[in-house]
């Protein structure tokens, strides 16, 4: 007898898994997580997250960010940009909404703009 296969439909993102490192640009139509290290532009027409291990060396556009790690580069997040306990960031925010939690480190420009990014 045939069984019903079910697929529960679910958020569909990439992964940059710890310990990989990547040297290029990246872009993704989907949400992305980046747990290891990138050296290179991220495009996201989606959300962007980088877990506390990570770090990324150049710049980020996307829609919404969640930042854990370290970046060293220039971010500009459309709707909402995250930045959590022990993040670091060392470059400009361009972002519509900003969250800092205590103990995140910022050290750049920010400029505050509504829905900035409508690619």
């Amino acid at each position: 007898m045939a069984k019903e296969v079910v697929i529960a439909a679910g958020a569909v993102y990439s992964i940059i898994a710890p310990g990989a490192r990547i040297f290029g640009n990246i872009s993704s139509e989907e949400d992305i997580r980046i747990e290891g290290f990138l050296e290179g532009d991220l495009t996201c027409k989606g959300k962007v997250i980088l877990g506390p291990q990570s770090m990324l060396k150049g710049n980020v556009k996307c829609v919404n960010a969640e930042i854990s790690g370290i970046i060293e580069g220039d971010i500009e997040a459309g709707e909402l940009l995250s930045l959590r306990e022990k993040s670091q960031i060392k470059g400009s925010i361009k972002t519509s909404t900003l969250i800092i939690e205590p103990g995140a480190s910022f050290n750049g420009t920010c400029e505050m703009c509504s829905a900035i990014i409508k690619d």
